[in-house]
């Protein structure tokens, strides 16, 4: 169902995808838009045993789409280090694809929302994420993306260094 890699040198395994979702900060979510164009828009996200939790609005672009046709597919880019005498970029990224849906589960959206919130505020007190969770979950839209296929690759000079035991740059 979901094509091969042609460069499968360049191949990330399972462990290296799963670790750059789980560091990543953004991405980019691509859904069927509005007569047949895709919409792609850029997203904070958390991502957690195979599925990708977003926040929106409980109305728009995204949700229209959604509503349309659940498939869907999530980009995270790790690193791109441009280099400009080789006329190349060293990168490595990710691609999941699966089927995203609104999730209607109170304690199910609660909790994704609370964890999407120590994500990206960890140094914040317990009290000072509840009160923004609490301010913002009235008009919050969760998103649940269940990941069926996941992808990632990176350059050919990246490989080579990790063969010639030169390691892996985690820099962006």
């Amino acid at each position: 169902m979901f094509r091969e890699m042609r460069r499968k040198r360049q191949k990330l395994s399972k462990e290296e995808c799963e670790e750059i979702l789980f560091r990543g900060t953004s991405g980019v979510l691509a859904v069927s838009g509005d007569d047949g164009y895709p919409y792609a828009v850029p997203l904070s996200y958390l991502y957690e045993n195979g599925k990708i939790f977003f926040h929106c609005a409980k109305t728009g672009h995204k949700l229209d789409s959604i509503h349309r046709n659940e498939k869907a597919s999530f980009c995270v880019i790790d690193q791109d280090q441009i280099v400009p005498e080789e006329y190349t970029t060293y990168f490595r990224s990710v691609i999941v694809f699966g089927r995203i849906r609104v999730m209607e589960e109170d304690d199910a959206r609660r909790t994704a929302i609370e964890k999407l919130a120590l994500k990206y505020a960890p140094g914040e007190s317990a009290e000072s994420r509840e009160q923004a969770v609490e301010r913002e979950y009235k008009p919050l839209c969760m998103l649940e993306l269940s990941a069926e296929h996941i992808s990632g690759k990176e350059a050919i000079e990246l490989v080579k260094q990790k063969e010639d035991g030169g390691g892996q740059d985690n820099g962006k």
